[in-house]
């Protein structure tokens, strides 16, 4: 059978219009400076996962909401605050849904949409 498994989440990328732009507003969002940052790509470190930005060649408004990644957090609501401040619109404030785990949506200059989550249930293991 092998040992062919998924082994998780590795990268999340977000196409943007203006990626010098879009790099400057996710350092302040995420509070780090990208790793790496090349004119067709820009990775951050984030956790142990990779946050990509990807120039899009044509700016669309029409994106397709079907997969959202949710980004973990200690306390939500502060930085649900902190990224409405920094320029993000709240799409769906912070919510519990059930034993503790709140969510909360908000989407980057770019129409990305960004989930933000606390779950006190789960925990990273590499």
């Amino acid at each position: 059978m092998g040992n062919n498994k998924i082994l998780g989440l590795r990268t999340v990328i977000y196409k943007v219009g203006e990626i010098s732009i879009a790099k400057e507003w996710y350092a302040k969002a995420f509070e780090v400076e990208p790793y790496f940052d090349e004119p067709f790509y820009v990775g951050f470190d984030i956790g142990g996962y990779e946050l990509g930005l990807q120039p899009e060649e044509q700016s669309r408004k029409d994106r397709v909401e079907s997969v959202i990644a949710y980004w973990g957090v200690d306390d939500i609501a502060t930085e649900f605050n902190r990224l409405v401040t920094l320029g993000a619109t709240a799409y769906e404030r912070p919510k519990d849904v059930g034993e503790g785990i709140i969510v909360a949506q908000l989407k980057d200059p770019w129409e990305n949409i960004i989930g933000l989550i606390h779950n006190p249930h789960f925990k990273v293991t590499f």
